[in-house]
């Protein structure tokens, strides 16, 4: 019998996260505000440096995150 939980298992929470980092992301820039830690919300036409800078790390994170889960699962081998 299959576990009904198998999307909360180690290797794939590194892929929830990475979606959810990415889907993030892509709201911050549909919306044109970002959230920084410990700083609150940042918008695009007050301070487009420090907003874009935040985007772009959300985007990183994301695809580093899904780009772990994918190294663990060895795709990029032969």
């Amino acid at each position: 019998m299959s576990d009904p939980f198998w999307f909360l298992k180690p290797p794939y929470t590194l892929l929830d996260a990475g979606m959810f980092v990415v889907f993030l992301a892509v709201i911050y820039t549909y919306t044109g505000k970002a959230y920084i830690r410990f700083h609150g919300w940042v918008y695009r036409a007050d301070e487009p440096k420090r907003y874009w800078l935040e985007v772009i790390a959300y985007y990183v994170v994301g695809v580093g995150l899904i780009g772990l889960f994918l190294y663990t699962f060895n795709a990029f081998s032969n």
